[in-house]
């Protein structure tokens, strides 16, 4: 186990031999969920619509963390951010098309680490995104992943042709294919769709099937395991089982309270359009406004799609205490990012608000959470590598890429304890770095032209008394501005900007 130091976390076996008594100590599975586009929007959380009990459930016999945040609201390097533990202005990696080991060959991911010190590694579904030019990290896991897709139809009217926009990028055909017309050429897919099927119909029903399965092989063996399981939804299109959209009024939905950008906020941060308009009947230009049926229905599908991903961590959750190998499994799940439902008239995510960079953030630890418990305290994707290393009893890895994250665990065992007041994150848009501080009542973005260091401009949120972001204050309470920005001066400046 390269010299690291063992520790009690969840069992002591004693045997004896030749009157002398030998204690083994073992260390704990993992067992690492991951969420696509899964923002708060759950009864643990206060959402008094969405159906997620079994999320709920999995929040109650843990911690759940009220102020998580991702470093950036983007997939694919949202999920470096979590692999590698570092943030996109340490790696660079801001967007798509480019895999990390083009860029740091001799890192050394999450699961790897675990799979060095002796752990069996391996994932299901969308743990990294595989898509947009970027493929899966072989050195990451013990066994080949399990891919399954992200869009998927099964209504022969949900699309025209055999391949739609966003299935050229999920499949990466243009990496794998000659002849293959450019994005905007091909057919556009359903935003959604809602057949009479069964869940293993869809992506999600199959990846918690085979989760199940490899539980009940993994469970028996004499490694311990690192298991990441990817769910696709609530990632658009909203492609689940009826029975899920029949579980809400589509009256009773919650719809955006404010639809415009905040008064005063730089043209740089406003966003219309983007990925959501690669579905129909989404209009693609983005000076069209959505019809109230049109806002309706996506975020009903977004519900739904909440409410079938939930079902199928249930299973998974149900057969882990089956097993009894939730007595010494830690246990998390995590957002890749938030979501925009329509709130500033903005949807999906790409942006530096609140709705698409706070996420949901459980942890489940055997003799080291209670039950029922949470937290105020700040934490951020890049705190997750070093958390889990802390947990299992490994050595914090050396000699490897730097992490940007601390270790939650004196939060975990002490969830009143203060060890961060702040989050940090950032957005990539264009030539501008856009980089925020989020702390309990603000948040402060500087957005600074990478072509120009002397273009800057910020915005400045009061959570206190505009907690729907109307208006940027930056330019009224300066000193505000300044004190935040002495706090982002303490971190190592963003790699496009050095």
């Amino acid at each position: 186990m390269k010299n690291t130091a063992f520790i009690v976390l969840l069992a002591l076996f004693c045997s004896h031999s030749n009157g002398q008594s030998e204690v083994k100590k073992e260390y704990p599975n993992i067992l690492m969920i991951l969420v696509d586009d899964l923002k708060p929007a759950l009864g643990s959380y206060g959402d008094t619509t969405v159906l997620s009990p079994n999320i709920d459930k999995l929040a109650a016999s843990g911690l759940q963390f009220e102020r998580a945040y991702v470093n950036q609201a983007v997939c694919g390097p949202s999920r470096y951010n979590l692999m590698l533990g570092m943030r996109s202005t340490s790696s660079g990696i801001y967007g798509f098309g480019r895999n990390f080991r083009e860029t740091i060959p001799k890192a050394v991911t999450l699961p790897q680490y675990f799979k060095q010190n002796g752990y069996h590694v391996e994932s299901m579904g969308k743990v990294y995104h595989v898509g947009h030019g970027q493929s899966d990290d072989g050195l990451s896991w013990s066994v080949p992943s399990l891919k399954d897709k992200v869009i998927e139809y099964i209504l022969p009217e949900s699309k025209e042709g055999p391949l739609t926009r966003e299935e050229a990028f999920f499949e990466n055909t243009r990496k794998h294919l000659k002849d293959i017309p450019k994005n905007k050429d091909l057919p556009r897919g359903a935003a959604w769709e809602m057949p009479d099927v069964l869940d293993d119909a869809y992506a999600d029903g199959r990846v918690a099937r085979h989760a199940i399965d490899r539980l009940r092989k993994l469970g028996k063996g004499k490694k311990p395991f690192f298991m990441a399981v990817g769910f696709a939804r609530p990632h658009l299109p909203f492609s689940v089982p009826k029975k899920y959209w029949d579980m809400y009024d589509p009256a009773k939905l919650p719809m955006p309270e404010f639809e415009d950008f905040p008064k005063d906020a730089p043209q740089i941060a406003q966003k219309r359009g983007g990925e959501i308009t690669q579905f129909f009947p989404v209009p693609e230009d983005k000076g069209v406004a959505y019809s109230e049926e049109l806002k309706r229905t996506l975020i009903h599908g977004y519900y739904a799609s909440i409410s079938y991903m939930d079902a199928q961590l249930g299973k998974v959750m149900d057969e882990l205490k089956r097993l009894e190998l939730d007595k010494r499994t830690i246990v998390l799940l995590w957002g890749d990012h938030g979501w925009h439902l329509g709130d500033h008239g903005i949807w999906t995510k790409h942006t530096n608000y609140e709705q698409p960079t706070r996420i949901p953030f459980l942890v489940r630890v055997p003799g080291v959470t209670r039950e029922k418990a949470s937290t105020e305290q700040f934490m951020e994707t890049v705190d997750i590598y070093p958390t889990l290393v802390d947990l299992a009893g490994l050595a914090q890895p050396v000699g490897i890429q730097k992490l940007d994250g601390i270790s939650l665990r004196p939060i975990l065992e002490n969830p009143a304890k203060v060890i961060k007041n702040h989050a940090y994150h950032a957005y990539k848009k264009r030539s501008y770095i856009g980089e925020a501080i989020r702390n309990e009542r603000y948040r402060m973005v500087r957005w600074t032209n990478s072509k120009d260091l002397d273009d800057v401009v910020y915005e400045l949120y009061d959570y206190d008394e505009d907690p729907l972001e109307t208006k940027n204050i930056a330019k009224q309470h300066k000193k505000i501005v300044k004190a935040m920005e002495d706090i982002l001066n303490q971190y190592p400046r963003a790699k496009e900007l050095r």
